[in-house]
């Protein structure tokens, strides 16, 4: 039996083990993890780190039917072309796989092939901090990330030198060679792009639109598949996709592999984020691509990486997938539930629901895009169904904090005012005004709360049309703290509470303070943590 090696055994590279073991492959998984969650769904696991590139290929020397190596979603397409390359599998030439693995060599290759890719510079961990005033490609804002990371790690928008050195020291911090890229911030929207390589040959397999949130960083709440952009733009975008492919090395004629683009769609055009050797992470290339299309694009990578001819990519249907993300404010997870009032969609419409984070894990709000508590995808014959239905099951997960980490506390009530993170609900000045106008609280700390104790009424933000980090409503945020507390929280008026004793006891200013600050999470957090923060 024909053996193949697939670098890394997570969620990402499950659909590549399994359509591998379809395909009547002896699937063999590398990682450097032994609790990697697929590592059970292979034929045999090689405990190797897959940074270790020599080491790997020793390994695959001694298998005695390899045909080919591959990986999707990892940072790992040079160890893949090294092993490829040395024993003569189908791949990539390993040098173009360094082109589309290292940010400045990537740009090096845009710019020598006059692509559209925005000017920049490399800092090393020797010269970032001692230059009051380091040479930067183009006036603020710049972009700051690794050379040679993904998933957004240590990557960030920039304003001011003061943000510069900070965000410097970040990015070299998650750089494993210890530089990082300065570049020109560009302005628009987003969209990821996957490809088969075969010979020279470019196939696309899927245009989707990604939905970036949370400046300075870039968080990808999710992306929607096809996207929904005029025809002529997207024909733009991939004719800029498939040169820089070109301009990378990775169509050769004698190339075989994948091809995987992040490109921006700016006031003068697209220009080109990053390409990387490999098929996306990010559900893309696995879930909602195939979804969407009918087609999958990790079956033809594992035919072309076994010297097959990559076939069955025309797509079987039109209809649309949607990916979106859930998240938390800082803290650590007590319970994770669904909110029984915010599900309307029909369960065969959400595909999967994939969680991250479990009881007991620390969690903060994300600044890359591997620190998400977890994803949830649909797909559906019309872009609406599918889009509502991702939306409402994502607000419907509901993470429940601890009440004793007081790292829940200083993210509700810092002792400075904080850009970032961003407070779940943006009032504006008057709102502001009348949320400052509220009385504070009035119940014993030592006590425990009644079923029935009331708030007092803040209509302006209850009437508003505000929606906090994932699209709830300030009514959808109330219910899952009715929810996750058991109370009712009527709502009362200040003019009732006048003609009540004096020893009524209400939520006031501060309850409303932690859930324009922190959500349905902060609200529930304040209600059960009140014994330890100023009420």
């Amino acid at each position: 039996m024909e053996q193949i090696i697939i670098l890394g055994a997570g969620i990402m590279q499950g659909p590549a083990i399994r359509i591998a073991k379809e395909l009547g492959f002896f699937t063999i998984v590398a990682d450097g993890s032994v609790a990697a969650p697929h590592i059970g769904l292979a034929d045999q696991f090689a405990h190797i780190d897959l940074k270790d590139k020599e080491g790997i290929e020793a390994f695959a020397r001694s298998l005695p039917s390899l045909g080919g190596i591959m990986t999707a979603g990892t940072d790992f397409s040079a160890t893949v072309a090294w092993v490829a390359e040395r024993l003569g599998l189908p791949g990539i030439p390993y040098e173009a796989a360094l082109n589309a693995s290292d940010k400045a060599r990537m740009r090096a290759c845009f710019d020598k092939a006059g692509l559209p890719s925005p000017p920049y510079t490399t800092i090393t961990n020797t010269n970032s901090s001692p230059t009051p005033h380091p040479p930067l490609p183009t006036p603020f804002p710049i972009v700051i990330k690794p050379v040679d990371n993904m998933g957004g790690r240590g990557c960030r928008r920039v304003d001011t030198m003061e943000e510069f050195h900070e965000a410097a020291a970040d990015a070299l911090r998650f750089s494993r060679s210890g530089r990082a890229i300065v570049e020109a911030f560009m302005p628009g929207p987003e969209f990821s792009v996957d490809a088969i390589v075969y010979h020279g040959e470019i196939i696309i397999c899927g245009l989707a639109d990604r939905h970036i949130y949370f400046p300075p960083y870039f968080i990808e709440m999710g992306h929607t598949m096809p996207s929904y952009f005029p025809p002529a733009q997207q024909e733009a975008i991939l004719a800029a996709f498939c040169a820089g492919v070109h301009a990378l090395g990775l169509a050769g004629t004698d190339s075989i592999g994948a091809a995987k683009g992040d490109i921006k769609l700016t006031p003068n055009g697209p220009m080109l984020g990053e390409i990387a050797a490999r098929l996306s992470g990010g559900y893309m290339s696995g879930w909602t691509y195939p979804y969407a299309s009918g087609v999958e694009p990790t079956r033809a990578a594992i035919l072309a990486a076994m010297g097959r001819k990559p076939e069955g990519l025309t797509p079987l249907k039109n209809w649309t997938s949607a990916e979106r993300a859930f998240i938390s404010i800082p803290g650590t997870v007590k319970k994770i539930s669904v909110c029984t009032t915010n599900q309307h969609e029909p369960t065969q419409t959400i595909k999967n629901m994939f969680f991250r984070v479990q009881e007991g894990d620390k969690v903060n709000f994300p600044e890359n895009n591997v620190s998400k508590c977890g994803n949830i995808i649909s797909a559906a014959p019309d872009a609406a169904t599918a889009i509502t239905a991702a939306e409402t099951a994502a607000r419907s997960i509901l993470i429940h904090l601890d009440p004793t980490d007081q790292e829940t506390a200083a993210f509700l009530f810092p002792i400075h005012p904080q850009v970032f993170p961003p407070d779940a609900f943006q009032l504006d000045i008057e709102l502001k005004k009348a949320l400052d106008s509220l009385p504070f609280a009035s119940f014993a700390n030592s006590a425990p709360l009644c079923e029935n104790i009331p708030v007092i009424a803040f209509p302006a933000f209850t009437a508003s049309n505000l929606t906090d980090y994932m699209g709830r409503t300030v009514a959808e945020s109330l219910q899952a703290v009715r929810e996750l507390t058991g109370l009712s929280l009527p709502e009362i008026t200040e003019e009732t509470l006048k003609l009540a004793d004096n020893n009524s006891r209400f939520l006031g200013k501060s309850f409303w303070a932690a859930l324009v600050r922190g959500g349905y999470q902060g609200a529930v957090y304040y209600i059960e943590g009140n014994h330890c923060i100023n009420p």
